[in-house]
């Protein structure tokens, strides 16, 4: 690709764009204005860009089975699945890669999708999660691109390391994501081996109206196992189904698998308390400093009996939550409401939400009539307000919490953003083992044709997050690390 031409970005209308890096905010750290068409457009139109493949998460696997409630979290919720003791909650779990298409090996280097749809009594609640704790981007507004960086190539339609370097290197906040992409975690040995992470922080609120913000954590009860790079190489050749095929025939064997659900929770109070922003997608939250509350236990039971009809056309989204539980500010979070929803109205259609699988336990009354596959009838009276008593009423009692914001409207990197220091501590919590499959993987990831100057670079953004760490990768590819940071901090 040549640079010798240099070209005005623009929206689809043709108007110059003045800033592609950053969501339109209440303030550096408040929610995200609708009014930002740029990033209206962007979502929407990424959202459409494959029929009828999902454009991330298109290979997976699923199954149902119950949640069952062992502490009551009333404290802090008023969400009904998390009320008394003992209860249970039937739930439809999906696992999946992000960028790798419908039909790949299962073995291939990836973020794991992992979410949950739990039938709740007032609706279903959806949480949408990943096996990292964290992600690439803190910002919606970049997801369409990185997630191009991690499709294939336009040309080839071959999947590039150079072009998914080039975009990480050149966005600082993922040097944490690669710290752990590049780790085994990278490579999960089976969806049931595999833990699952909310990535963003939500809004729990219980019954009085208190605010307390929480982060969920799958822990498999038949332990978290990761495959090698050798051994990711070499399963496609052996079974590039594995995962769902394991996952299967446990199941069918009796042999259920189980995940054991924590939470961490942090009150309103204390959100400036801490060197980073804690609304960061890019960011964990340190046991330590977060002490893990465990919830209950979700056991799968049920193999699916018709794939496309309940897995394949199974819809997630995080904007599908119940009363007790809400978004927070976190801004790729916000992007996600709109675009999940979205792009299921586009792949499944308008009335997504009626197909079998999807729709809720609860009884479902709103004035949301006709489009296609409406199964539905509509309703004579189909306005609101209006002066029959026997029509849907809005209930008060469910009205969201209230927060007070103050700021300028802008387009800015949030406050805080601390782009290394959290994947430095990461990387100096591995045993020694895991730090030499680290090297590896980047080293054989880079050795696949990355070119030299993203190398560098990369290696200047880990040495500010670990110095050894920088070290070791410059040794591996043979540079001279003194030269290789003095030109980084040229360029910068």
């Amino acid at each position: 690709m040549s640079d010798e031409k240099k070209k005005q970005l623009t929206s689809d209308y043709g108007a110059p764009v003045g800033d592609n890096q950053f969501s339109k905010t209440v303030g550096p750290n408040g929610p995200v204005l609708l009014e930002d068409f740029h990033l209206y457009e962007k979502l929407t139109r990424f959202d459409r860009e494959r029929i009828p493949e999902r454009v991330v998460h298109a290979r997976g696997a699923g199954a149902f089975g119950t949640f069952k409630l062992e502490n009551s979290m009333k404290e802090y919720t008023k969400a009904s699945i998390f009320q008394e003791e003992g209860q249970e909650t039937e739930v439809l779990a999906r696992f999946s890669s992000v960028a790798h298409s419908k039909h790949s090996p299962e073995s291939l280097r990836d973020p794991r999708g992992f979410s949950v749809k739990f039938y709740a009594e007032d609706g279903n609640y959806d949480l949408v999660g990943n096996n990292l704790p964290i992600f690439f981007i803190r910002d919606a507004i970049k997801f369409p691109d990185v997630i191009h960086s991690f499709k294939p190539d336009p040309a080839t339609n071959v999947q590039d390391p150079d072009r998914y370097w080039d975009f990480t290197t050149q966005s600082p906040e993922a040097t944490n994501m690669m710290v752990w992409l590049m780790s085994n975690m990278g490579t999960p040995a089976g969806y049931q081996h595999m833990q699952g992470n909310s990535v963003h922080a939500f809004k729990w609120v219980n019954h009085e109206g208190d605010v307390t913000y929480v982060k969920y954590h799958w822990s498999p009860k038949k332990g978290l196992k990761n495959l090698t790079r050798d051994q990711a190489d070499n399963m496609p050749t052996k079974d590039f189904n594995f995962a769902s095929t394991s996952l299967w025939s446990d199941i069918e064997d009796g042999d259920y698998p189980e995940w054991e659900l924590y939470v961490q929770l942090l009150s309103p109070e204390d959100m400036d308390s801490f060197s980073f922003n804690p609304l960061d997608s890019t960011k964990n939250w340190f046991e330590e400093d977060f002490p893990y509350h465990k919830v209950g236990t979700m056991t799968l039971n049920k193999n699916p009996e018709d794939f496309f009809a309940q897995i394949e056309q199974a819809a997630f989204t995080p904007s599908s939550m119940i009363p007790g539980v809400e978004a927070s500010e976190d801004q790729l979070l916000q992007g996600r409401l709109v675009s999940y929803h979205d792009t299921h109205m586009h792949r499944l259609g308008t009335n997504y939400q009626q197909i079998p699988v999807n729709r809720a336990k609860a009884e479902v009354n709103n004035y949301n009539v006709d489009g296609p596959m409406q199964m539905s009838h509509s309703p004579r009276v189909n306005y609101e307000p209006n002066r029959y008593s026997h029509t849907p009423k809005e209930d008060p009692q469910y009205k969201e919490s209230e927060k007070h914001v103050s700021a300028v409207i802008t387009r800015s990197k949030i406050d805080k953003p601390d782009d290394f220091t959290h994947a430095g501590k990461h990387y100096r919590s591995m045993t020694d083992e895991e730090k030499d499959h680290l090297i590896y993987n980047i080293k054989t990831d880079w050795e696949a044709g990355v070119h030299e100057s993203t190398i560098r670079l990369a290696i200047n953004n880990f040495n500010q997050a670990d110095e050894d760490l920088a070290a070791r990768l410059a040794e591996a590819m043979e540079l001279n690390l003194e030269e290789v940071l003095q030109e980084g901090y040229a360029q910068k």
